[in-house]
């Protein structure tokens, strides 16, 4: 019984790559993919249609043989988007679950298993994870061991390659799952006795960082909403996958303030040759749709934080800061910046990207450091 198992298990996943691939299989298809006879390819096929698991999308019409698609009652992925940005050596790795209860077991096993994961956070449904290039060995298997874990990543033409070792649920997902997030270009894996190992393909994009500050008044606007309308605007450009949106509080004794002083930053990843044409187009939505003439936009490039610029993000909220310092300090780190006094709060947002929310929203947390959700 085992073994008719095993050969369903197999036959099915080459049924399901197939139409994932190309929307449909033949007989001929899984009878050369599988190295079978046509008559045991068939009898499988017919036997999956009678289960439930496959349907007959065209019959066959002359000199043209039968079109099937593999179906499941199953999710068809509980992996919304797997996507990595890259700046040197160091790749944030990005993964959209259905549930967050899949992100946080994800995460927790990363972290135990180490290997070339670096740092592990969670927002919700959204895992993200930061690591390096090369290889690193990892042990897995059943508790107290980690499930999974990324023993490796690579940088190869234009792609990111995610080693992954597991075991159980997450082996399911490596192999039936994890190549229909969008993001993913490419997936293998290679079934052991226990263990599943395999490869993550996806591109290497730019990870981009967008400070937004002083785009209402008084009588009305606020700034997270305009801050949302544009990742929602940019998430529409080609080549743009929106990662996050985030409110920063600044300093609240700022006598120009609108009300409690708050900025918001989003990030995406784009890539490269998006990016070329991005910054005007956020220039030109900001300035239509703010309703203050002092409205500010900064725009950095890259993953980690320079220490130099979280003394900015400090200084930001302690101090009243005038827009010549600000555009120093952009000029220094490479940041653009576009528009009015706004400049001095969005690099500000800028400059804070990436702490936890109960340090980005109390402006009296000061003494941080690169404070982050380690593994």
């Amino acid at each position: 019984m085992s073994s008719v198992l095993e050969h369903r298990r197999t036959y099915l996943r080459l049924m399901r790559q197939y139409t994932l691939e190309s929307g449909f299989f033949t007989v001929t298809d899984i009878q050369k993919a599988a190295g079978i006879p046509r008559s045991t390819a068939q009898d499988w096929v017919n036997r999956l249609v009678q289960e439930g698991c496959v349907l007959l999308k065209d019959g066959k019409r002359g000199r043209n043989a039968a079109r099937f698609a593999a179906i499941s009652a199953m999710p068809s992925s509980t992996c919304r988007r797997i996507f990595t940005t890259v700046d040197g050596d160091s790749v944030g790795i990005y993964h959209d679950c259905m549930s967050g209860a899949c992100a946080a077991f994800c995460g927790y096993h990363h972290a135990l298993a180490g290997g070339v994961i670096e740092c592990v956070q969670r927002d919700g449904t959204l895992l993200r994870e930061t690591a390096r290039l090369g290889s690193d060995e990892i042990s897995v298997g059943l508790s107290p061991l980690p499930a999974v874990g990324v023993c490796g990543v690579d940088r190869e033409d234009g792609k990111i390659v995610q080693h992954i070792r597991c075991i159980g649920g997450p082996a399911y997902s490596l192999s039936d799952m994890m190549a229909r997030a969008e993001g993913v270009v490419r997936v293998e894996s290679e079934h052991g006795p226990q263990i599943v190992e395999g490869k993550v393909w996806t591109r290497a994009l730019m990870q981009v960082t967008i400070g937004i500050d002083d785009t209402d008044t008084r009588d009305g606007g606020a700034t997270f909403a305009l801050a949302l309308a544009l990742l929602s605007y940019v998430s529409r450009q080609k080549g743009v996958i929106p990662i996050s949106h985030h409110v920063v509080m600044l300093n609240p004794d700022v006598y120009t303030k609108t009300a409690g002083n708050s900025a918001s930053y989003i990030e995406i990843a784009v890539t490269p040759d998006s990016f070329t044409r991005l910054p005007e187009k956020i220039r030109r939505f900001i300035a239509d749709e703010s309703l203050s003439n002092e409205w500010g936009i900064a725009i950095r490039t890259g993953l980690g934080l320079p220490e130099g610029l979280r003394d900015y993000g400090r200084m930001v909220r302690q101090q009243v800061i005038g827009r010549a310092t600000a555009e120093a300090t952009a000029e220094r780190f490479g940041i653009v910046t576009y528009g009015g006094n706004g400049v001095i709060g969005a690099l500000g947002a800028v400059a804070l990207a990436g702490l936890p929310n109960e340090i980005l929203l109390d402006p009296k947390k000061n003494n941080f450091a690169e404070q982050v959700t380690a593994r």
